[in-house]
């Protein structure tokens, strides 16, 4: 028999031959695949082994019934999978990457899957294999289906099992990886990067095929790392550039788009949950809800970029969830020179002391012009608080407690509409008693509307504002307002950047000539 090449021992790509390990999930897998009739959803980020598993699975039962595979990357297969109820096919349908189906497909399938349950098919199973929630999107369809179906949730595999499919490799091989260990550490529960980076050592080393001798790698891992990040980069840059600016680049806007890649970045899981990401980071909460809530995410990974996002990222829309669909990017990210990487997208800064840039406080006959307001400023990326957009969360809250701290100091600028109707109006008397203290710290900025005598609001002539007048032409004053808050912002960042710069500077040590650079955290 010849020796195997290494290719064939660390598999990037298909079923492993040499290097197939049994993840903790495997016995439930095969439990349920000899389920006749029941339904099966396997889900799990990517490289984690699903597809795999499914093979071998099959292959232990010992499976004669007839197995079809499909895959909702190829059209001809979408096609399939929609026509699935009118065929009726026997046997065993593969459904791999559901989570990238339509919704009216979904829809067919939880419909068809439902009815094969109700009348106990032993002729027909189907499989549905999808990065995490898959089960819960084919649920949301159908929801009395919860019961009639298994649902495996493949997690990150134990360091213990990555460590297995290293030294099946090794024995294939007939080599000794002295930093095993460490490649299953920073493999974080992946087979599959764990197949690459050993790949990529073994490369590395001229380790084309298997050894007749045994033969010791000493190769240190951070050499690889720093090779594979090189190569990835290549690769996925441009993704994760276009991923972080958004549709547009907006210095001076809050960065959502760049701080969802980051929270991804640093999670312990292959998924972003981004309703629990902004409950973690509630100083970014008004910007990611707003691009999730305004369907601008879901648009923007849609839009011209979609064919290179959809190779990396999934959006769900119905579960708020970012997941990875390809492990190579997940690692490529995780192991990014974060501040370096900001400063070349071209933000100028991603820390904010304040949970919002802008409070709205209007009387609610001006509606009409808070919300042109909000949302023009939301369009360009800087948190703004505005009560309608909010309304859920203020639900059941005790609402001078909700709204004090935000017009007292949450914000850092307040935008007053000083209408005819602002002082006569009870929640308006309660906003301004937690802001009045504000107008000389230069934070309150008035919108003084032409049917209000200036008498009737003394405090804010001592400041600069903005007139609004009622009879002249909507759009085009929204536009200078918010052109001009906007100028306003940029101007205030600019300053605080410089000084934050020259206290750091006066804060750096030196240390053998050389400046101590600050760690950057987000």
């Amino acid at each position: 028999m010849p020796l195997p090449y290494l290719e064939e021992v660390f598999k990037d790509s298909g079923v492993p031959t040499f290097t197939f390990v049994k993840p903790i999930e495997f016995p439930k897998l095969v439990v349920s695949l000899r389920t006749k009739g029941k339904g099966l959803v396997v889900e799990g980020p990517s490289g984690i082994g699903k597809t795999s598993s499914i093979t071998k699975g099959l292959e232990e039962i010992g499976n004669n019934a007839l197995v079809t595979k499909l895959t909702a990357r190829k059209a001809k297969d979408i096609m399939t999978i929609k026509k699935i109820p009118m065929v009726e096919p026997e046997g065993i349908i593969i459904i791999d990457d559901f989570h990238r189906l339509g919704s009216e497909i979904k829809r067919i399938i939880a419909d068809y899957m439902k009815t094969l349950a109700d009348e106990e098919s032993l002729r027909t199973k189907i499989v549905i294999v999808g990065i995490n929630k898959a089960g819960d999107s084919l649920i949301k369809f159908a929801k009395d289906l919860n019961n009639r179906i298994d649902t495996i949730r493949f997690e990150s595999n134990p360091e213990e099992k990555v460590l297995e499919l290293i030294e099946k490799g090794e024995k294939a091989l007939n080599i000794h990886i002295n930093t095993k260990n460490d490649i299953a550490r920073e493999a974080q529960g992946s087979f599959h990067i764990a197949q690459m980076l050993c790949k990529e050592l073994c490369m590395h080393g001229d380790i084309l095929e298997a050894k007749e001798n045994e033969t010791a790698m000493t190769t240190s891992l951070e050499v690889i790392k720093q090779k594979v990040f090189d190569e990835l980069g290549r690769a996925f840059y441009e993704t994760a550039r276009n991923f972080a600016t958004g549709p547009k680049l907006r210095k001076d806007g809050r960065a959502p788009y760049l701080h969802i890649l980051y929270w991804l970045a640093i999670s312990n899981e292959w998924a972003l949950d981004l309703n629990q990401a902004v409950r973690d980071f509630p100083q970014h909460r008004s910007s990611v809800n707003t691009v999730m809530e305004k369907g601008y995410l879901q648009s923007f990974l849609n839009g011209d970029n979609a064919e290179i996002f959809s190779e990396c990222l999934h959006y769900d829309s119905n579960t708020s969830v970012v997941s990875v669909e390809d492990p190579k990017f997940v690692y490529y990210i995780r192991n990014i020179q974060w501040k370096k990487f900001v400063m070349q997208v071209g933000y100028k800064t991603i820390n904010f002391k304040s949970t919002y840039d802008f409070a709205l406080s209007f009387a609610g006959s001006d509606r009409d012009v808070a919300e042109a307001v909000f949302r023009k400023l939301s369009e360009e990326e800087v948190s703004v608080f505005y009560d309608k957009n909010e309304q859920h969360r203020i639900l059941a809250e005790n609402v001078e407690d909700y709204l004090g701290p935000i017009y007292r100091s949450e914000a850092q600028f307040v935008i007053v509409l000083l209408s005819l109707e602002y002082p006569k109006r009870i929640w308006t008397k309660f906003e301004s008693q937690q802001f009045k203290e504000r107008f000389g710290e230069g934070s309150v900025i008035p919108i003084w509307f032409d049917n209000a005598p200036n008498e009737l609001f003394d405090i804010s002539t001592e400041v600069g504002g903005i007139e609004f007048k009622r009879a002249d032409e909507f759009d085009s004053q929204i536009s200078y307002i918010t052109d001009t808050l906007l100028k306003k912002l940029s101007d205030f960042r600019n300053s605080s950047n410089i000084e934050k710069k020259l206290r750091q500077k006066s804060q750096f040590k030196k240390d053998d000539g050389m400046e101590c650079e600050q760690l950057f955290l987000f």
